[in-house]
């Protein structure tokens, strides 16, 4: 149930990088957003997926300070083939951290990955 108290027309993500130019490249090829604005300092924001809008849009945040700790909110890709896609993400930039086993909640399974920039997001998929 959305909130009587305001109204929600979007819903964006925003992620710390520290080369806000290679991680927007990732992210706009494995989500196929176009760059809508922002040159990296500190914000490029991505936008407008063939994907019927899942989500509305993805800024990338120039931040001095590296990773230095699990993200406590990720991004999870739902897709029909897994194995396609992982493939796909990998040659990409992305780094496999924990491969899909079996079936897990809800009958899915998920491939634990990273963008080039480090950042956790999920590939998941019907087992």
């Amino acid at each position: 149930m959305v909130s009587k108290y305001h109204d929600l027309r979007a819903v964006g993500v925003t992620l710390d990088s520290n080369d806000p130019d290679r991680t927007a490249v990732f992210w706009q090829a494995a989500l196929g957003f176009r760059r809508r604005e922002g040159d990296g300092n500190p914000y490029i924001t991505l936008s407008d997926s063939p994907a019927g809008r899942p989500l509305n849009h993805l800024t990338i945040q120039r931040v001095p300070e590296g990773k230095t700790a699990k993200h406590r909110l990720h991004i999870d890709l739902f897709v029909s083939d897994d194995t396609a896609s992982v493939a796909e993400l990998i040659e990409l930039g992305a780094r496999v951290l924990v491969p899909a086993e079996g079936s897990g909640h809800m009958g899915m399974r998920a491939t634990v990955m990273t963008d080039p920039d480090g950042g956790e997001f999920c590939v998941v998929c019907k087992a």
